[in-house]
Order: C-alpha cells, then sequence, then structure tokens
C-alpha cells in the first residue's frame, strides 16, 4: 500500500517522531511519503525552487502525492491537530482514500476524543507502535 504520512514537521522532536512512525509503516512493507523527507521544511529551502515560490512548489508536491497514495495516516499527537495534516486528511477522505490515525499522546479535544469531523473520516485510531504494525500489517492481506 502506498501511505502518506500527514504530520507536523516544524520542530526536531516532531521530525524524529514522522522518521519513527515512517520507519515503522516501511518495515511493514509499505511505500510512504513523508513530506518533510521528499519536500523538506519550509524554512531551510530556496525562496524558488524549479521557478516556483517554495510555498507553491510544497503545496503542488504533497498534492500530487495525496493523488498518488492508497491511504493518508494522520498523526494526531498535539494539544491541537497541524491545520497541515487537517487539510491532508480531509482531501484524502473526499477522495475515497483509507484515513487512519495514530495517536500516542494523551491530551485530547474532549473525554479521550478528536474533533468529530477528524474522527469521523478516521477508519481507525491508533495508539502505539505495536498497534500500528498489527493494522497495517492487516492491511496488506
Amino acid at each position: 500500500m502506498k501511505i502518506y504520512i500527514a504530520a507536523p514537521l516544524f520542530c526536531q522532536g516532531e521530525r524524529d517522531f514522522n522518521e519513527s512512525v515512517d520507519a515503522i509503516v516501511r518495515s511493514c512493507g509499505h511505500e510512504t511519503f513523508l513530506p518533510q523527507r521528499e519536500g523538506g521544511c519550509v524554512a531551510d529551502l530556496p525562496d524558488v525552487i524549479d521557478g516556483v515560490p517554495k510555498r507553491r512548489h510544497l503545496f503542488r508536491l504533497d498534492c500530487e502525492h495525496m493523488e498518488w497514495c492508497d491511504a493518508v495516516l494522520f498523526l494526531i499527537d498535539s494539544r491541537v491537530p497541524d491545520e497541515g495534516a487537517c487539510f491532508e486528511l480531509g482531501y484524502c477522505y473526499a477522495k475515497g482514500k483509507r484515513c487512519i490515525g495514530y495517536q500516542t499522546d494523551v491530551r485530547s479535544f474532549i473525554d479521550g476524543h478528536s474533533n468529530v469531523m477528524l474522527e469521523g473520516a478516521l477508519e481507525a485510531v491508533l495508539h502505539s507502535p505495536e498497534e500500528l504494525r498489527a493494522y497495517l500489517g492487516k492491511a496488506t492481506e
């Protein structure tokens, strides 16, 4: 399965966590698109890439890969989910892609739940590397 990993990437801790999740997904035999790896972080890029402003370039790259993927893995950790990841989840949901959540953080919107619009788009929310491995192992069968 081709999986787009939708997650925040604005500090080293977030990028390290994303890489660890990516490694789990790949170890299950899936192909991934990790925006921080494929496109980079906007602050670290030159202003223009291939004749296009960097922000437009990254938007197009990410949209191309949301079309490419079979599923989105939405990383929910944080007090408030990342705006870009929310967009990616909504885009993939609207396209009929599989939408899977991953949350290891105990913080939640209310009583252990995310916003109803986010939660409603997800076929499952997994809470540990073991659950993620087990679920993605089943996804290939």
